[in-house]
C-alpha cells in the first residue's frame, strides 16, 4: 500500500526550458538513494531550437546524475573531456564525486526541432563515496537488460529486480525500471527492496483500489509486492533501494555534510571547478538565492 502521493510541480530550469518536479517534495525528500526526479517533457521544440534554453555548463557534487530519454536527443559534455550524445532508452550516469561540471544541449535537435521528453534523475552516494574521482558511464539501449511477460515490457535501467541485473555500475543497492503496460496488464514492484516509488509517465493506473493519473509518483509503505495495473496503456518507472540517511541538498549539491557544501560554492565562485573542455565560453553562475 502506498504512504504518499507526490504531484508534479513545474519547475522552470531557466531559458524557459520547464520541467515537471517530483523530488525532493517537503514531505518526501528521498526514496531510497533518489533524491531528485525531474520529469523533461514532453515537450515539441520547434526548430530551430534556441541555445537560451539549452543547460548551461553547471557543476554537481556527492551525487550520480541518471538522465534516460523516451524521445529527443541531447548532448552530454563535462569536465573529464566526454561529450555523449544521449537516445532514447540509454542510460548517462554521471557520478560528481568532489566535483564536477558539466552542460545538457539540444545540438542533435537544433535545425529541426522534434520531441523532446525523458527524465532526470539524482542519486546519491555512501558517505564514504562522496568524494570519490568524478567518472563518467554511458550505457546504450541494447547494453541494458530488457524483459516482457503478459502485457508487460520493460527496461531495467539501473541495480536490480526482476531476477536481474543491470550492468550500469552503482554505490549502494537500488533498483530503476522503465515499464510499459497494456491496457489490463499488472506488474507486481520488486519486494526486496526498502523504499520504493511509482512515477507515471502516462497513461491511467490502478494500485490497491484507487486511481491515479500521469504526473503522479506513489511511494509504497515497506514490506510486500504492491501491484500496479494499467487501465490504458501506461508507462510507469519504477525506482527505489536501500535510505542512505539524510543528506543535505543546495543548488546541484548534495552532501551529508553542510559545510562540504558551502565549500562546492566557494570552489564554484572562485573557478576551481573545471569547465568542459569543449563547452567553455559561458555557465550559470552561483546563486545568489534560492527559490
Amino acid at each position: 500500500m502506498h504512504d504518499l502521493i507526490i504531484e508534479t510541480r513545474e519547475h522552470d530550469l531557466g531559458g524557459g526550458f520547464k520541467v515537471g518536479r517530483v523530488l525532493p517534495f517537503r514531505q518526501r525528500r528521498m526514496v531510497g538513494p533518489f533524491i531528485f526526479f525531474d520529469r523533461m517533457g514532453p515537450h515539441d521544440l520547434p526548430g530551430p531550437v534556441p541555445q537560451r534554453i539549452d543547460v548551461r555548463p553547471h557543476p554537481h557534487i556527492g551525487l550520480s546524475t541518471v538522465t534516460y530519454l523516451f524521445e529527443g536527443q541531447m548532448t552530454h559534455r563535462d569536465s573529464l573531456g566526454i561529450e555523449q550524445d544521449i537516445l532514447p532508452g540509454a542510460l548517462n550516469w554521471m557520478t560528481a564525486g568532489s566535483g564536477i561540471s558539466h552542460s545538457e544541449r539540444f545540438d542533435g535537435m537544433r535545425e529541426q526541432g522534434g520531441r523532446m521528453d525523458g527524465i532526470q534523475a539524482w542519486v546519491a552516494v555512501p558517505e564514504a563515496n562522496e568524494e570519490d574521482a568524478p567518472a563518467f558511464d554511458h550505457y546504450a539501449a541494447d547494453d541494458l537488460p530488457q524483459f516482457s511477460d503478459k502485457g508487460v515490457s520493460g527496461r531495467l535501467i539501473a541495480g536490480s529486480a526482476f531476477g536481474i541485473n543491470s550492468p550500469a555500475k552503482i554505490h549502494s543497492p537500488l533498483f530503476y525500471a522503465d515499464i510499459t503496460l497494456q491496457a489490463e496488464a499488472c506488474i507486481a514492484l520488486p519486494a526486496e527492496h526498502a523504499e520504493r516509488a511509482a512515477y507515471i509517465a502516462s497513461g491511467f493506473i490502478e494500485s490497491d483500489g484507487q486511481q491515479y493519473k500521469a504526473g503522479q509518483m506513489l511511494v509504497f509503505s515497506p514490506g510486500g509486492a504492491p501491484v500496479l495495473k494499467a487501465l490504458e496503456d501506461a508507462r510507469v518507472m519504477l525506482l527505489g533501494g536501500e535510505p542512505l540517511g539524510p543528506r543535505h541538498i543546495w543548488w546541484n549539491f548534495v552532501s551529508s555534510r553542510k559545510e562540504r557544501i558551502e565549500q562546492a560554492k566557494a570552489d564554484w565562485m572562485a573557478g576551481r571547478i573545471a569547465l568542459p573542455e569543449h563547452d567553455n565560453s559561458e555557465f550559470i553562475p552561483l546563486p545568489q538565492t534560492m527559490a
